[in-house]
């Protein structure tokens, strides 16, 4: 099958690309700077150099390919709709990645008991709902003959193929290695839905071929809450306990999306829909037991 892939060069896609490649598929991987079109080859992937923003480049490998996966962006709703104007009627498969803030409830790192499902989302935030109504428009694409699934990726751990690192633990280790402290959200309450690199390419891999049109999947294997996640780290660097860091501290060092949401808000969901319907079955080991044994493996 010969895929497009956006984000070709960034780590979810880079890791979806490489395994596709291994599975046998043709991958065309889109990048936004040239050096990446040499990065990319090195995986064996095809790269394309343009930005989401291209609608007529984004719809040209759209209709070129057997299917295409959204790696790059959640939040871009022009190459959104580019994708399904231009495999409307096609019956081909669109692959739309979300991501499970989309549930964040910016708690300031207190912890919660409430956990969503699939069929049971709530409204999200004013600051989640242009990402919740994307999601929907992928879902809507089913109706237009387009094979659309949005999977909804949560905390993601492990090593990527071309960028190393994911996006929110590294942050925690960033801050430590700078400051030697380990800092968590408040205290570090929060939990977080989790997800090891490799089992979220799996799951890909098998959505490509079997998913249902219009099919949401929350991609999670555990959770954890990040005070336990901190003071894994805190071992792993033999560092002293973490500390509880006021939100607003946190943003200065953060951001107020990365603080509020990715490191200090609850995301605790439960995906069956990949286990039951695509016979999904994350198998890697659980994130406090990768901290511990892999993060800091070069």
């Amino acid at each position: 099958m010969k895929v497009f892939v956006t984000g070709a060069a960034g780590f979810i896609g880079s890791s979806i690309a490489a395994g596709l490649v291994k599975a046998g598929h043709e991958v065309v991987g889109l990048v936004r700077k040239p050096e990446q079109l040499e990065e990319v080859k090195t995986i064996g992937v095809t790269g394309v150099l343009g930005t989401l923003t291209d609608r007529d480049l984004l719809m040209a490998q759209a209709r070129a390919a057997d299917a295409v996966i959204n790696a790059a962006s959640s939040d871009n709703r022009a190459a959104v709709e580019a994708f399904i104007d231009a495999l409307a009627g096609s019956g081909k498969v669109f692959l739309h990645t979300s991501g499970s803030s989309i549930v964040g409830d910016a708690s300031g790192g207190e912890g919660t008991d409430q956990i969503y499902y699939e069929d049971k989302l709530p409204a999200p935030t004013a600051d989640k709902a242009a990402r919740v109504a994307i999601d929907k428009l992928v879902l809507d694409a089913a109706s237009q003959g387009v094979r659309s699934a949005v999977l909804c990726n949560t905390l993601i751990y492990g090593h990527g193929a071309l960028p190393r690192d994911s996006v929110q633990l590294p942050r925690l280790l960033k801050q430590a290695r700078k400051s030697g402290i380990v800092r968590h959200v408040g205290p570090g309450r929060n939990i977080w839905s989790n997800v090891h690199i490799d089992d979220v390419v799996d799951l890909y891999l098998l959505a490509l071929e079997n998913t249902e049109a219009g099919a949401f999947y929350f991609v999670e294997s555990g959770e954890a809450a990040f005070n336990e996640m901190s003071a894994a780290i805190a071992r792993a660097l033999d560092l002293a306990p973490p500390q509880d860091w006021p939100l607003e501290q946190a943003k200065e060092e953060w951001g107020y999306e990365m603080a509020s949401y990715g490191l200090g808000s609850n995301s605790r969901v439960r995906g069956q829909r990949a286990r039951t319907q695509l016979g999904w079955q994350p198998h890697r080991p659980p994130v406090l037991d990768w901290i511990a044994n892999d993060m800091l493996r070069t």
